[in-house]
């Protein structure tokens, strides 16, 4: 049994998007999944997702991030190690006249460490549709990197 983390996005929650689906699918393969909730929009901040995850045993887990769930993500990854890590439409840094910024700026304004980030996670696989109304391929491209 593998234990699998789904992480939302801003203004997310478990039942949203593809998770439920997802979640039902990996837990007919005898897995363990997990989606916590963190909050949002209200009291949105990286400090607060990390309390939130800090009840978690994280080891050896597979983590599936969701747009602001990808720097969430790539932080968790410069402290613990875990199998593999699905990032989806996501991204390491906002722009400052994005929608989301505010609500995202605590968690991209550092530097991160990606010499950790990749001693810690051996396996890492992005997805990003080429017509994301919010993230750009060129963001997902710049994560690529």
């Amino acid at each position: 049994m593998q234990t699998i983390f789904l992480i939302h996005g801003v203004e997310g929650h478990p039942q949203e998007n593809w998770f439920p689906w997802l979640k039902a699918a990996l837990e007919k393969e005898n897995n363990q999944v997990i989606i916590p909730q963190f909050p949002t929009p209200e009291d949105q901040t990286l400090g607060n997702w990390l309390k939130t995850i800090a009840t978690y045993d994280l080891t050896d887990a597979i983590l599936i991030g969701h747009s602001l769930g990808v720097p969430f993500i790539l932080t968790l990854l410069e402290k613990y190690q875990a199998k593999s890590a699905y990032l989806v439409a996501g991204f390491s840094t906002i722009p400052g006249d994005s929608q989301f910024y505010e609500g995202a700026k605590t968690f991209v304004e550092k530097e991160f460490d990606f010499a950790k980030i990749r001693a810690n996670c051996p396996q890492f696989t992005i997805f990003h549709s080429d017509n994301d109304p919010y993230v750009s391929i060129e963001r997902a491209q710049s994560l690529a990197d």
